[in-house]
């Protein structure tokens, strides 16, 4: 329970059991209690602006913790508050209980999803992958700063050539770190002189990969085709085995980084290393970025 919650129920019982036994009864200190009658009122009134956009982000992701929620409120409605703040005012307009509680509705691409069924993994259908035809995506965790400090990897890898054509670190696994990750793969495709139109990208079925920030700059602005991995992990083996072997060989590396900044670093240093050094035993023991150069003219040979 909630003290928000004993406060409640002190008030309604206080004036016939009196305060201090409704005190002692529900293990609410008396600082606590007087704290709420002193303060909520002018605590409420501070961060009134707040509580429509609260509101809203309860309903619509009833399912996001505070992290998720802190990302939303800066990088969506621009508000910069400290998280303390936010936590506090969840229990006082009682949010906790309605992002508990409520299911928001499922955004249009996740009812065609469920709609679509088997259908909407389209990597699944296909016999034959081109070179730069499907890559792969996910959020996956990194621990570092000795594992005191969690980060979110977003890496999107190609099929073929196993090269992390993009990728994005930061705090939380939202729309933001996904558009980024997909920004610095898109800047790679044009290096490479390669179209995204048509090109699949194949993920899971985040919130995020359904939500309308990525889907319209995927589908509508860049042309692509999103395949969605229905059954988890098991649908999507190429990004469990990056992450795996990605993760496991830098670990310690990761652990060393003290920040943020070092820990992009790390991971920045790391992939350039996968793409042009690292020997993978699925192309014939080339570096990604050496297995697309030897396949591209092997195909303009043939031609």
């Amino acid at each position: 329970m909630t003290p928000e919650q004993k406060v409640a129920l002190v008030k309604a019982v206080k004036d016939t059991y009196g305060l201090n036994c409704a005190l002692a009864a529900l293990d609410l200190p008396k600082s606590t209690w007087y704290y709420y009658q002193n303060d909520k009122v002018d605590y409420e009134q501070k961060y009134i602006h707040l509580k429509p956009i609260l509101e809203a982000i309860a309903r619509q992701y009833p399912e996001y913790g505070l992290p998720r929620i802190m990302a939303e409120l800066r990088d969506i409605h621009h508000c910069y508050v400290n998280h303390k703040v936010v936590e506090r005012l969840l229990g006082v307009w009682d949010l906790s209980i309605l992002r508990g509680t409520r299911k928001h509705k499922p955004s249009g691409v996740y009812q065609a999803i469920l709609e679509a069924g088997e259908l909407a993994n389209l990597v699944a259908q296909m016999a034959e992958i081109g070179l730069f035809e499907v890559v792969y995506t996910d959020f996956t965790e990194i621990l570092y700063a000795n594992g005191r400090k969690k980060a979110m990897l977003m890496p999107i890898i190609g099929h073929a050539s196993k090269a992390a054509f993009g990728w994005a670190v930061g705090e939380s696994d939202n729309t933001a770190l996904a558009l980024q990750a997909w920004g610095r793969a898109k800047r790679t495709f044009e290096e490479l002189n390669v179209s995204c139109v048509g090109m699949i990208m194949h993920h899971d079925r985040d919130p995020v990969y359904t939500g309308y920030g990525w889907t319209s700059q995927l589908l509508l602005e860049d042309k692509l085709r999103l395949s969605y991995a229905l059954g988890g992990a098991k649908d999507n083996p190429e990004m469990e085995s990056f992450n795996g072997h990605f993760k496991g060989e830098a670990h310690s590396l990761f652990l060393e980084a003290q920040s943020l900044d070092e820990l992009i670093a790390v991971v920045d240093g790391r992939m350039h290393y996968y793409n042009t050094v690292r020997r993978h035993s699925t192309i014939g023991y080339v570096a990604p970025l050496t297995y697309i150069t030897r396949t591209r003219a092997d195909l303009k040979t043939r031609r």
